[in-house]
């Protein structure tokens, strides 16, 4: 998939503004959307398995961990690698037991082809990843949201079951109650086909002071 130009990506923003003013004006705070903006260094695998180890995790400690099992791998994370490692090992890195049967299912479901993890950005359905991904023991929605948007580049991804997202939104609207997040899902609906641009938006409102 070639990557999005900062004209396609100024014509998104300027859609997703004449939607909503407290959006527009929060973007015109803000830098450009970087989603989908250079291509990713790492594979679909590295990149998968890196949201896994992220999981409910502060990005400190997530970032810990996964230079941890960088180097257990030696220096490359590979499906290859992943599933040779012993658990005992990746225990001590710092990797839970239920996200270790994740990444060497990942490692396992490469290797056999059971998913073509590599080829998966050669997919243009964005349901049919997310079905090929979610039939995997641990990999989640918001795994698959976060795969499709920072590696993929897909510019309609609508993660509303991400607290950032939801907090970021309350915030630019200046929303008094938490917003549901079946609720995001509806008002997002006018958004398309740039939710991926509006849930990044609102990330930068939560990391703002």
């Amino acid at each position: 998939m070639a990557p999005v130009s900062a004209q396609k990506m100024r014509r998104a923003v300027q859609e997703i503004s004449a939607h909503d003013a407290k959006l527009a004006k929060h973007i015109q705070s803000q830098p450009l959307c970087t989603i989908g903006r250079t291509p990713s260094p790492e594979t679909h695998f590295e990149s998968l398995v890196a949201s896994v180890i992220s999981q409910q995790l502060a990005i400190k400690a997530a970032d810990t961990i996964h230079a941890r099992l960088k180097t257990l791998a030696g220096g490359k994370i590979t499906p290859q690698k992943i599933v040779q490692l012993q658990e005992s090992d990746l225990r001590s890195a710092g990797v839970s037991g239920a996200k270790i049967k994740t990444i060497q299912g990942l490692g396992h479901a490469a290797l056999t082809g059971e998913v073509a993890i590599n080829d998966l950005h050669l997919l243009e359905d964005d349901e049919e990843i997310f079905r090929q991904l979610t039939s995997l023991w641990g990999i989640g929605p918001w795994t698959v949201d976060m795969f499709m948007m920072f590696q993929l580049g897909r510019l309609d991804i609508w993660p509303t079951g991400d607290l950032g997202v939801r907090r970021g939104w309350e915030k630019i609207h200046s929303l008094k109650e938490e917003i549901e997040p079946k609720k995001l899902e509806i008002i997002g609906e006018k958004f398309r086909p740039y939710r991926s641009v509006v849930a990044w938006y609102c990330w930068r409102a939560t990391d703002s002071k």
